[in-house]
Formats: structure tokens, C-alpha cells, sequence
């Protein structure tokens, strides 16, 4: 079965086909984030790259979030019209799994965070180096980061980090957790279409898809939009 992956939730756009257990073709661009310019342009030529026609495809996977609200929204935006359009299943994959997925082998815990601003990251924890590959043990958070570094404290585990919230916090994670704490090389520390596409596929053979009317963005949080909007909204009823 062939699945096409794509990721816009940070400023890498990437995408990626895959065929059962083998990985086809992958494209990354990690510059600008015009997802809504280059997505399609970036999975016609990986596609034209990878002799993959659009017909062939069986299945089209997606990061849902949580991540940049405009870049969940074009990523969902496009899944939907191509999974509407070849009459074929949606696949939604939370973007922490597929960060979690690049380093599955890991024996220890694993922790993706993504820069959520505001003083918080997008993060879970999963265990990894299991048979199966990992497993989620905690819920999808926004949260402060000392908040996330004193539970995995807690357990006295081995854990490793990876994603665009270590720019910001990869210091602070060191000085808290010492040499409990590691970090995932360049190549596995962003988001990778390859794994989304191979978590869609589990997706896919478990009869776990969705229609793209049904497909919705997993947010965490409110956008800083609608908390303005609420915060007038008040305003203006006292």
C-alpha cells in the first residue's frame, strides 16, 4: 500500500510516499515558512521524483497538530481536498508522534517538544525501544517547560529531546537534568514526512482513518486570536 505523508506544523515543509515498509521518496525544506505556496509544488515534484502516480496512492496522511495554527490549517486544507478528490482515506497523525517516531528506537523515554511561545511547549511522553517500536504515556500539553522537566525528574529515567523547542530550552533542560538528559542529532530533531507517512500506514491496515469531512486539526490550545477575542467580548458585556 502506498501512503503519501506531508507535514506543514512548523517551518519545515515536508513530504514523503511510502510503500508498505519502504520508504520511496522524501523532500525537505527547512528555510521559509510559505507552506501555502510550496506544499503542492513540493509533493508534485517528490511524487514525479518517486514515479508515484496520484491514482496509485492509497491513503493520505497528515500532521494534525498541534504546531502553527496557519500551517495545520494548509496541511489540513490539502489533505482534505487530495483524500476528497482520489476517494481515499484521511490519515491524521499528532505531530509529537511523528517527531516521537524519528528516535522510537531509543530505550528510555522520549520527549518531542515543539516551541509553543508564550512561555510553553507542545510536548507527551513516550516510551521508546519497545518491541513495537513506543508507546504515548501521557496526554498532548501545552505547557511550561519546568512543568514537563520535573515530571520526567520524577522518574529517574534516561529521556532524550528532540524539536524546534530545544532552540530555546536546550540549556535550561541540561542545567535541570544532567547527564539524564540527551539530545537527538540534526537529522533526527525535525519533523520528518517518513514518519508520518509510516504511522498513517499503521493507521490505515488498523481500519483507523477518517473521511475528510470528518478530519479536524488537533489544536491543544486556543489560538492567541481567539483569546483576544473573548477577552473583548467580556470587555464589552461589563
Amino acid at each position: 500500500m502506498k501512503v503519501l505523508g506531508f507535514d506543514t506544523s512548523s517551518i519545515v515543509a515536508t513530504a514523503a510516499v511510502v510503500d508498505d515498509e519502504k520508504l520511496v521518496c522524501e523532500c525537505i525544506i527547512n528555510n521559509k515558512k510559505n507552506h501555502s505556496e510550496k506544499l503542492l509544488p513540493l509533493i508534485s515534484e517528490m511524487l514525479k521524483n518517486a514515479e508515484v502516480a496520484l491514482e496509485e496512492l492509497n491513503g493520505i496522511a497528515v500532521a494534525q497538530g498541534p504546531g502553527s495554527f496557519t500551517g495545520l490549517r494548509i496541511g489540513a486544507a490539502t489533505a482534505k481536498g487530495l483524500a476528497y478528490a482520489l476517494g481515499i482515506p484521511l490519515l491524521g497523525v499528532p505531530t509529537l508522534d511523528g517527531l516521537a517516531y524519528n528516535v522510537k528506537h531509543f530505550r528510555g523515554l522520549i520527549c518531542p517538544i515543539l516551541n509553543a511561545r508564550r512561555n510553553q511547549v507542545y510536548t507527551a511522553l513516550y516510551e521508546g525501544g519497545l518491541d513495537s517500536g513506543f508507546r504515548r504515556i501521557t496526554d498532548y500539553m501545552a505547557v511550561n517547560i519546568g512543568k514537563i522537566l520535573d515530571r520526567i525528574q520524577s522518574t529517574g529515567k534516561r529521556v532524550i529531546f528532540l524539536g524546534d523547542g530545544l532552540d530555546v530550552y536546550r540549556q535550561h533542560i541540561a542545567a535541570q537534568l544532567k547527564d539524564k538528559g540527551v539530545f537527538a542529532s540534526q537529522a533526527f530533531n525535525m519533523p520528518s514526512a517518513a514518519s508520518v507517512a509510516m504511522l498513517g500506514l499503521e493507521k490505515l491496515r488498523k481500519g483507523l482513518e477518517q473521511s475528510a469531512f470528518e478530519f479536524t486539526p488537533l489544536y491543544v490550545r486556543r489560538s492567541q486570536a481567539e483569546i483576544q477575542y473573548e477577552k473583548r467580548k467580556r470587555e464589552r458585556s461589563n
